[in-house]
């Protein structure tokens, strides 16, 4: 293959990259030798480069100089992958200033899609940064992707790591990175990463090509000072951050494992007069970005936030960075942490241990994104029988399989040729597919390795900080000692405390007892349901609903361990806490409930009975059993879709049962899918009743 048309000398490339520098960072900064060798050897000897640095290292710098390099010497535009929207919103005003016309099409933007890509096909836009998911897009790739490529002078693949199946964050929509690299040899690429130990390197680098410099330098951040509490219960964790957020100087990050934690935390936290919010992957594109605004500019103590926030979110005083709960690998963990310190001599980092949570996460994260032959067998099998492009809907009830599984299956069987993604459509491309269960098995393997590392890190028995960097293939010695964290000190720093006091405890319990957990109706059928279609009439629909408890709910642990036993009377605490609910709720009623319906539920038909009994007595309402199955009980199965059209028509009211107008307490054990209630509301609608409202011990997510 030919080498690129365009040529830079050395000398051009020392005035260019010292002009882009000043340009990015002040007129007193200057390039390093590291970073000047890194693109040396994209720019001048066309290769590739690898370059595995800590946050802060000046990644960015290395493209966006080689970006006006190769643009100033008559080369194509550069085209930067990455997953995180926070980055490209940074890196569209870090390439203004270096010079370059840069552009960005994510979901934030999409009404200028359109004009965007004319104007990069018009030779207009220098840069372009765009998500590994637009790859996946039919549209992009035929209109856009495939005549860029050609004409296209630097390819950025940023967190790299992402394309390791090996790596900590690994993402199958990467993969479809491996045709671009191989597409044109020639092509310059840089892949960055401050994630990635041997392996992952090794892996990454093979993809690049056999001329691929690999630039690996030490990971050490010296102004980290790293510490592990001792395993607190949930509740002492919320109480602990609440006493350090009021002795910790500046501002930072509190990350949390799942969304609704998020949540609590930062409501609790709010109600002891901090200032801090949640920020997860339900948070919304304008949202996020006004949240990171306001933490860079120290408007708030504390973004509690899920790894939605991590790769790519710059403020180089962020002051500390506090992990309630253990990321399931050392990789990720170190990804998060190094957002702190970046322009401080001292940052503060604690790990909270989540103990048997942390546990069942763990687990769940090393073979969520793991396929299943038999599901990848199912899938292509409806494929290739189907007599027109299938939608993921219809892939979904076919399988049975639920909706995020059935889109990774679609991600894999895309990258591997064996599914394409049309317009229309998902179809099969009758390629010959083979699973490779060795390396899936060798993957999880892996995964669980990294999360036995977490363990060790959360004993906190050695030096933290040289764990870490071993666990990264970072060289240092087993018996070196850091001298700054928790183990090599002895203590916790900035007086920060080891364990909560009662009093903060207690007012944890209280407020998030007190914090109301909705269950939102459904309002539109799902595709196949017998007879039913679209939207499910007003008048048939659920009222919003309430539940005691949701998913691993910190002030309820008695209520997990009751949903989860065998069958029983309904304890009178149970009973005293619905009621608690029921109250506040009442305050948003149209009309109070006159009638209480149980469900009749098959595994805890007692404690559901008793519980909807008790209600009913308090309340001084009437208790009707108005509800029966209709043949074999439907319990719950993966996909909600399936689940729907195995309940429909499988509940109806008792014979002789009325509700002529009747507002209805319906109440269960449990709810994941909604289902269930939902068309036990639709039976009590056609038995009568005005309205219907939901009421459960435990709302499980999904």
């Amino acid at each position: 293959m030919p080498a690129p048309s365009w040529n830079v000398t050395d000398a051009e490339l020392a005035l260019k990259a010292d002009a882009v520098i000043r340009d990015l960072a002040g007129s007193d900064a200057t390039v390093r030798p590291d970073q000047l060798e890194a693109v040396r050897a994209l720019v001048v000897e066309h290769r590739r480069a690898l370059v595995v640095q800590a946050t802060g290292w000046g990644k960015s710098a290395v493209y966006w100089i080689a970006a006006k390099a190769i643009r100033d010497a008559g080369g194509g535009p550069t085209l930067v992958v990455s997953p995180l929207l926070a980055l490209m919103r940074n890196q569209v005003e870090a390439a203004g200033r270096a010079g370059l016309r840069a552009a960005t099409l994510n979901s934030s933007n999409n009404t200028d899609w359109r004009e965007i890509e004319q104007q990069l096909l018009a030779g207009e836009i220098d840069v372009l940064l765009v998500s590994p998911e637009r790859l996946a897009n039919p549209t992009f790739a035929a209109q856009v992707l495939a005549p860029l490529l050609g004409s296209l002078g630097l390819l950025v693949i940023d967190e790299a790591h992402c394309i390791s199946s090996w790596g900590h964050d690994f993402r199958p929509d990467y993969q479809r990175l491996a045709r671009l690299l191989t597409t044109d040899p020639t092509l310059p690429v840089l892949a960055t990463t401050a994630t990635a130990n041997k392996r992952v390197t090794d892996d990454v680098a093979h993809q690049l090509g056999d001329r691929t410099l690999v630039l690996r330098g030490s990971l050490t951040r010296e102004s980290l000072h790293l510490s592990v509490v001792p395993t607190l219960d949930p509740l002492a964790s919320f109480a602990w951050v609440d006493e350090a957020l009021q002795v910790l100087d500046g501002s930072g990050i509190v990350y949390v494992l799942t969304v609704e934690q998020s949540e609590q935390l930062a409501e609790f936290l709010n109600s002891r007069d901090h200032h801090t919010v949640a920020y997860n992957g339900s948070t919304e594109t304008d949202a996020r970005a006004r949240i990171e605004d306001d933490l860079r500019a120290n408007r708030v103590k504390a973004v509690i936030a899920t790894s939605a926030l991590g790769m790519g979110y710059d403020k180089p005083d962020l002051a500390f960075c506090i992990h309630v709960g253990s990321p399931q690998s050392p990789v990720d963990y170190y990804q998060q942490v190094g957002r702190a310190g970046r322009a401080l001599d001292r940052a503060v980092v604690v790990l909270i241990p989540g103990g048997a949570t942390d546990e069942r996460l763990w687990e769940y994260f090393a073979t969520s994104n793991i396929p299943r032959e038999d599901d990848a067998r199912a899938v292509l099998n409806f494929l290739g029988e189907a007599d027109k492009p299938a939608s993921v809907n219809d892939i979904e009830i076919s399988t049975g399989l639920n909706r995020s599984r059935v889109d990774l299956l679609l991600k894999i069987l895309a990258v591997d040729d064996a599914a394409d993604r049309t317009t229309e459509g998902w179809i099969a491309t009758g390629a010959s597919w083979q699973f490779d269960a060795p390396r899936y098995e060798a993957v999880v393997e892996a995964r669980r390795a990294e999360a036995s590392i977490m363990r060790r890190y959360a004993r906190g028995q050695r030096c933290l900080e040289t764990l870490l960097r071993q666990s990264l293939d970072d060289p240092v010695d087993d018996d070196a000692r850091c001298g700054r964290c928790s183990v090599c000190t002895g203590v916790m720093p900035a007086s920060l405390p080891t364990a909560p006091s009662p009093e903060s405890v207690a007012a944890a319990r209280t407020f998030l007892r007190g914090r109301d957990k909705q269950i939102e109706p459904r309002k539109q059928f799902t595709r196949g349901i017998p007879d039913r279609r679209g939207n499910i009439p007003a008048s048939a629909r659920l009222q919003e609903g309430r539940s005691l408890a949701f998913a691993d709910d910190p002030a309820w642990p008695e209520v997990i361990e009751l949903v989860r036993a065998t069958d029983g009377e309904c304890p009178e605490w149970a009973i005293d806490a619905s009621i608690d609910v029921l109250g506040r709720w009442a305050s948003t009623w149209a009309s109070r409930p006159t009638v209480v319906v149980p469900m009749p539920s098959s595994r805890h038909p007692r404690l559901v009975h008793s519980l909807a009994t008790g209600i009913a007595a308090r309340g001084r309402l009437q208790l009707v059993d108005a509800l029966e199955w209709v043949g074999p009980v439907q319990h719950e199965v993966a996909a909600p879709a399936q689940r729907a059209i195995n309940l429909s028509g499988s509940l109806r009211k008792r014979e002789g049962v009325s509700l002529d107008d009747a507002m209805v307490l319906l109440v269960d054990d449990t709810a994941r899918s909604r289902w269930t209630l939902t068309f036990a509301g639709i039976a009590l609608g056609e038995a009568g009743a005005r309205g219907v409202l939901p009421f459960v011990l435990h709302r499980q997510p999904g």
